[in-house]
């Protein structure tokens, strides 16, 4: 009975959801910047999220973001951005370049989550090619969703709103310096 027991607590958490939440990694965040800048990477800089910019954000999150300053890096009017969005249950972490108020390049770089990994496919990530935001909110661009990945979509499309917002932000702040 004692080792039926055993065997039963053993598979009961080799099955548990929480080994099914494996970390993938796609793409290194430093390998991402490299790719986004194959001249020369930028240093990092650092938006402060207040007044304006934390009224917009809170408007396409639909609730309020909890940190205060986000990475960013620049070259000319390009800017790359790695963004983490829970999708249903851990974070996936994203990074965008935008260059014209439009998204340039996009990448899932890790997944966490156990289900929905297929937003890393090119036939995903290529829907977000130059799209942009209408009215401040909107992504230009239809997104299809993927079967069993619904909340992984729909984060991947806050996270585009998201860096095409920050992008804005950073150029019309350096263009009136």
């Amino acid at each position: 009975m004692k080792d039926y027991l055993l065997t039963l607590i053993t598979l009961s958490l080799l099955l548990s959801p929480l080994g099914a939440h494996a970390k993938r990694v796609y793409l290194e965040p430093g390998d991402f910047l490299s790719q986004s800048f194959p001249k020369n990477s930028p240093d990092a800089n650092r938006l402060l999220i207040t007044g304006d910019i934390k009224a917009n954000l809170r408007k396409v999150l639909h609730g309020r973001y909890s940190k205060v300053r986000i990475p960013y890096w620049q070259s000319g009017k390009r800017t790359a951005w790695i963004l983490e969005r829970i999708g249903k249950e851990r974070p996936i972490t994203a990074g965008f370049v935008v260059e014209d108020d439009r998204i340039v390049s996009f990448k899932v770089l890790i997944f966490r989550e156990s289900r929905g990994w297929e937003i890393h496919n090119t036939f995903f990530t290529e829907q977000f090619d130059d799209a942009y935001l209408k009215d401040k909110q909107k992504l230009s661009n239809h997104v299809d969703n993927i079967t069993g990945a619904t909340m992984s979509v729909n984060a991947m499309k806050t996270l585009a709103k998201m860096a095409l917002l920050l992008h804005a932000e950073v150029i019309s702040k350096n263009s009136t310096l």
